[in-house]
């Protein structure tokens, strides 16, 4: 189990304050890193992967120090946001070097399993100049793999990418995340977040604003009600029945289902089947309106 562990991290330039007192550990399986542009993901990736050094704190791998530690590269397989790339050069070419870099016995084997893994074996022979983006990035993956790293960390890995390779790259990280390894990657994409990662960073303007499951992190907003569809047999008696019993701070009836809101999610969802039997009405449908990771990002980042 490889584990990166983060404490009280800051990273500044100048009077600028990228990074502010981030404490996080990322072990085994994937997790989501998200904020918006200048939250400052960029640069805890790049103190993680030992490129940057933090102003204060310290990041390591294993108990291990990152910065100034070249041996962590056996470790970890990094891509940055960044495009440029070596153009001149062919993808197989590019590959290779980067497995002769890492001293591997047999680079060319090493190499054509990088290629396969992220379906990059046909226009493998063509320069990196004639490539799209979403193939520049999934060369770049192939390189963060060649050297098979237990940790793997990916700045916006999804850039670029149409669906179908989307798709394919959220199988491949779910499938290395299987296998034990430690795989963090940044996005904008939210509903890629949504589907594969176990746990969810949230960076706000430098600051840690969340950890977890995001649907654990939208019941810890207790400042904000929370918001449910619901609908039944009878929606406007279960309606006055949830009011009457004070189990929700508002209900709207429309058209087909309620709109409920509670500041009490415990409350609320203890007494919804027991308000409605009492009320002698049947609940079809109960759903909430805004855990998705959409709402929980906006919301962090609103705040």
């Amino acid at each position: 189990m490889t584990t990166i562990v983060l404490e009280s991290v800051s990273r500044w330039y100048g009077n600028v304050v990228a990074v502010n007192d981030v404490s996080i550990t990322v072990g085994p399986g994937i997790t989501g890193l998200l904020g918006p542009n200048g939250a400052g993901k960029s640069t805890l990736i790049s103190m993680m992967g030992g490129f940057l050094a933090p102003s204060t704190g310290t990041v390591t791998l294993d108990g291990g120090p990152v910065w100034r530690n070249p041996e962590i590269y056996r470790t970890i397989g990094l891509v940055p946001e960044p495009e440029a790339m070596y153009d001149m050069v062919t993808g197989q070419q590019f590959l290779l070097a980067n497995a002769r870099l890492h001293g591997l016995a047999d680079a060319g084997a090493a190499a054509r399993r990088a290629l396969e893994a992220v379906d990059m074996v046909e226009p493998s022979d063509r320069p990196i100049a004639t490539y799209s983006k979403g193939m520049k990035q999934r060369i770049k993956m192939a390189t963060a793999l060649v050297h098979d790293p237990s940790v793997l960390l990916l700045d916006e890995p999804f850039n670029g990418m149409d669906p179908r390779q989307r798709l394919h790259l959220m199988d491949l990280l779910t499938r290395l995340a299987s296998e034990g390894r430690t795989v963090l990657f940044s996005s904008h994409i939210l509903e890629e977040v949504e589907q594969i990662a176990g746990t969810i960073e949230v960076l706000v303007a430098g600051r840690h604003a969340a950890s977890g499951d995001y649907r654990r992190i939208r019941r810890l907003m207790t400042e904000r009600p929370h918001q449910y569809t619901i609908t039944s047999s009878d929606d406007r008696r279960l309606a006055g029945a949830l009011v009457a019993a004070g189990a929700a701070d508002g209900v709207t009836v429309g058209a087909g289902a309620l709109a409920v809101q509670t500041s009490d999610w415990g409350r609320f969802v203890h007494a919804l089947p027991r308000v409605a039997r009492e009320a002698g009405v049947r609940l079809l449908e109960v759903s909430p309106a805004d855990e998705s990771l959409e709402s929980v990002f906006a919301y962090l980042v609103a705040r």
